[in-house]
């Protein structure tokens, strides 16, 4: 049996490491709005501070050792990549997500950058399929790397045989 096409196999690329800054921001932004209030409040309202000063620091300790260790990880697991044939992504350690989008199903390619992303001199890569499972997100790639693949995949797309459907 010969095979042909496009075969699932691990992508070769990682993602930006200034990636690591942006979800670490990003979590902390998740985290501070929950342990700020319960800080205030557990030091102007005497009766009820251990009850709001607890859970503070139990969300805080959380947040911040997940602040610190799963960015580093998302980094060693996350990766991409993008050929003549397809756009690869790999995201997971226990549960992994193994996308491909083959050229001829690719319908559009987006990029965007939300505030923080603008920060770091990110850019997501959004390529949109016929398919249920949603975009393949490519998240957190250099900004002009991000506009070069962008260009490139329409150039691949607008090559490609087949109604992307």
């Amino acid at each position: 049996m010969t095979v042909t096409g496009t075969r699932l196999r691990p992508p070769r690329h990682r993602f930006d490491p200034r990636c690591v800054g942006w979800w670490r921001t990003q979590l902390a932004l998740l985290t501070t709005p929950v342990v700020v209030p319960l800080a205030v409040l557990g030091v102007l309202i005497e009766p009820a501070r251990t009850w709001l000063l607890l859970p503070a620091a139990v969300v805080a300790t959380i947040g911040l050792a997940a602040t610190i260790a799963l960015p580093v990880w998302w980094h060693r697991v996350h990766r991409w990549e993008i050929t003549d044939d397809a756009v690869y992504t790999l995201t997971g350690y226990f549960w992994q997500t193994w996308r491909i989008a083959p050229m001829s199903r690719i319908q559009t390619v987006d990029t965007t950058r939300g505030p923080v992303q603008r920060a770091f001199g990110l850019s997501t890569v959004v390529v949109t399929t016929a398919s249920a499972a949603g975009a393949v997100k490519l998240e957190g790639l250099d900004a002009e790397m991000a506009t070069t693949l962008a260009e490139e995949l329409t150039r691949l797309t607008g090559t490609t045989p087949g109604d992307a459907t």
